[in-house]
């Protein structure tokens, strides 16, 4: 039997999620959602199909519970759902930063819990999720979770002490590559491209880098030698970038990512 489901907080991430699932075959009978406002309730109800309730009424008539709200808001909604969430249910954590225990030492004793930090490409079903235990959440569970999150792309499991490093590269990383598109687009226009194309030339230049990544198999150090050739142009332009420190400045702001998820847990804790 297929078990229901509630989304509390259906934002992007968590709309992306109930739009995946749906897509996956998921009933919209067995899913819940809420939201903040009643015109956004209302929205998601007429696009999806799906009932939109309060959250104490999702704590009462769902298995599995999925809290996408942000951090700072995390608290005030698990002292709402606190009294009205039994034992036997799964509640899954979208927010960065913030440890299973914390849930754990708020709602009912022996409560699995899974943590999750997916990231924003979820919106184009090529989310990387990152899933991780809490201490009483079995295996039944985190497969559980891998089917809701494998409907808006891939996922994978480690242990949570290993959450904060996988928030810098994974959760926070799209907007990396993105400020590396905006970058390039500048120096495009720069070189006296019009933006238009500059920016068509660089994203279809990182999916098709993408592609190999994912499907070649080979390390990115061999890629980048094979369009690499002696005195040509690339070898100048990876001279300049080696130059100005920009491997040690994305190190650097990963390391800078990881910490700042890790301030965020002992605020949680």
């Amino acid at each position: 039997m297929t078990q229901t489901v509630a989304v509390l907080g259906t934002g992007k991430i968590g709309e992306a999620l109930l739009s995946g699932m749906i897509r996956g075959g998921w009933p919209a009978s067995k899913l819940l959602v809420t939201a903040r406002r009643a015109e956004r309730a209302e929205e998601l109800r007429s696009r999806y199909g799906v009932e939109a309730v309060t959250n104490a009424e999702a704590a009462k008539r769902a298995d599995t519970l999925i809290l996408t709200v942000k951090p700072q808001d995390m608290a005030k909604l698990l002292d709402e759902l606190a009294p009205h969430v039994p034992a036997d249910r799964l509640v899954i954590s979208g927010a960065a930063g913030v440890p299973t225990a914390f849930f754990e030492e708020r709602l009912s004793p022996g409560i699995p819990v899974v943590r999750v930090m997916t990231n924003t490409p979820a919106l184009v079903d090529e989310a990387m999720s990152v899933i991780s235990a809490g201490s009483h959440a079995t295996a039944g569970h985190l497969a559980h979770t891998e089917e809701i999150f494998g409907s808006v792309g891939k996922t994978l499991r480690v242990p949570e002490s290993q959450q904060d490093a996988a928030t810098a590269l994974s959760g926070s990383g799209p907007a990396y590559f993105y400020f590396l598109v905006e970058a390039m687009t500048d120096a495009g226009i720069l070189l006296g491209l019009p933006r238009a194309q500059a920016h068509d030339l660089i994203v279809q230049a990182a999916i098709g880098a993408a592609v190999m990544l994912r499907d070649s198999g080979e390390h990115p150090v061999k890629l980048r030698e094979a369009v690499t050739s002696p005195a040509g142009t690339t070898i100048n332009a990876i001279v300049e970038l080696e130059k100005h420190g920009v491997r040690a400045a994305l190190i650097a702001a990963l390391e800078a990512a990881r910490d700042r998820s890790r301030e965020l847990a002992s605020g949680n804790s």
